[in-house]
């Protein structure tokens, strides 16, 4: 599994113009928003149910929010944050050969949405307010990146 983790003050999903998915809202008008996550999440094609959780369980407690200090040594659990997960197999795509990517390391698209939805339950699991994209749409993504904090997980290096 691959996810690409953006600290985000805001951020939203739309498909066919309409939002399907958003974090960043305010409780009240005046209010700070909560902070967030944008999660673009990617399913390879060895993934299983095992990896979608250890994969939840390391982005929910990763500490990439600031604390007193400034140092980032808060979780989104911590700052009681929200994420929005959005799938894309395109972080399989392999580019080493010709100029069209081959996607063949990532899931098929049946087990893709089994193994996403899983990896959403399993965030969820963990008190974890969790928004998403539609799985396998055509979407647009607009967010507020907070940092910015953009970080690469891949399953093969992080959980080893």
């Amino acid at each position: 599994m691959r996810v690409v983790a953006q600290r985000v003050r805001g951020a939203r999903v739309l498909v066919d113009g309409v939002v399907v998915g958003e974090i960043g809202r305010p409780a009240s008008p005046g209010d700070e928003p909560p902070p967030g996550l944008l999660l673009l999440v990617g399913v390879g094609a060895e993934d299983d149910e095992a990896t979608a959780e250890a994969m939840a369980r390391k982005i929910v407690h990763l500490r990439v929010f600031g604390d007193a200090e400034g140092k980032m040594n808060r979780s989104i659990v911590d700052v009681g944050g929200e994420i929005l997960a959005v799938s894309q197999f395109t972080l399989y795509a392999d580019c080493r050969k010709g100029r069209r990517p081959s996607f063949l390391g990532a899931a098929p698209a049946e087990r893709g949405a089994v193994l996403f939805d899983h990896f959403i339950q399993a965030a969820r699991g963990l008190s974890v307010p969790v928004s998403t994209g539609r799985f396998g749409a055509m979407m647009q993504v607009h967010l507020v990146n907070d940092g910015p904090v953009t970080l690469w997980l891949d399953s093969d290096e992080v959980l080893k």
